[in-house]
C-alpha cells in the first residue's frame, strides 16, 4: 500500500511543476499504467525522479543514491516516497535485485539509462543496469525524454530556477527471450543501448 506520503508528494510536485517550470507532458497516455513497467529516462538533474513520477497515474518506485538519506529533514521520508536506496561507491546489487522484485511483482519504476546526472545537459552513453532489470522481467519499457530540466537545476547548483519543462513519451519497447539470446553484460549493455536510442529519437513537438 502506498503512504500517504507519497501522495502528498505527488500532488506538491504537480503543483510546483506547473507554478514553477510551465510543465506538460507530452503523449501521457502512452505509458504503462497496470502492470510491471519500467520508465526510462534521460537524467539531467534532480528533478527528474518526481517529475517521472506525476507523468505516470500510479505511484511508482525511484532508485536513488544512498546519501540522499542522510539529508536532514528529507532524508527520513524518502523511504515512505519509494526510494530505493543505492550504493554508488560500489556495485550495489541489493538495490537491483529490489526493483527487479517490485517489477515482477507489477509495480512500475523509473530508471535512469544512463546511471548519473548529465553534467553538459547531452545525452550520455547507457549504463548496463537497464538491461539487467530488462533481462530479468522482460517487462515493457517506456522510453521518455526530459527537456529544459538541466537549464532549470543544472548539476552543481544550490536551487533551482523557473523554466519551462517538458517530458516527450514514447511508445513502449516490447522485449522477448529472443533479445537475451547470449546472455551476460555484453547483452544488457545492448538491451540499454537499444533504449537509450529510442530516448534519443524523442523530440520537442513542434
Amino acid at each position: 500500500m502506498t503512504s500517504r506520503w507519497y501522495w502528498f508528494g505527488y500532488n506538491l510536485s504537480k503543483l510546483l511543476a506547473k507554478l514553477l517550470f510551465r510543465f506538460r507532458v507530452v503523449h501521457g497516455e502512452r505509458i504503462v499504467e497496470n502492470g510491471g513497467a519500467i520508465l526510462a529516462m534521460n537524467h539531467q538533474s534532480f528533478l527528474d525522479p518526481p517529475l517521472a513520477g506525476i507523468c505516470c497515474k500510479r505511484a511508482i518506485h525511484f532508485l536513488a543514491r544512498k546519501s540522499l538519506l542522510k539529508w536532514p529533514i528529507l532524508g527520513p521520508i524518502f523511504p515512505k516516497l519509494n526510494v530505493v536506496p543505492v550504493d554508488q561507491d560500489r556495485a550495489d546489487m541489493s538495490a537491483l535485485k529490489t526493483v527487479i522484485k517490485l517489477v515482477k511483482a507489477g509495480e512500475c519504476t523509473v530508471v535512469f539509462p544512463e546511471g548519473s546526472r548529465t553534467l553538459d545537459g547531452q545525452l550520455q552513453p547507457a549504463q548496463p543496469g537497464l538491461g539487467l532489470i530488462i533481462a530479468k522481467t522482460l517487462v515493457p519499457v517506456v522510453p521518455m525524454r526530459i527537456f529544459g530540466a538541466y537549464e532549470a537545476f543544472p548539476r552543481g547548483s544550490t536551487f533551482p530556477k523557473p523554466h519551462a519543462i517538458t517530458v516527450v513519451v514514447g511508445e513502449p519497447i516490447y522485449f522477448t527471450e529472443a533479445d537475451l539470446v547470449g546472455g551476460g553484460r555484453d547483452v544488457y549493455q545492448k538491451l540499454s543501448e537499444r533504449v537509450m536510442e529510442r530516448i534519443a529519437a524523442l523530440s520537442l513537438p513542434e
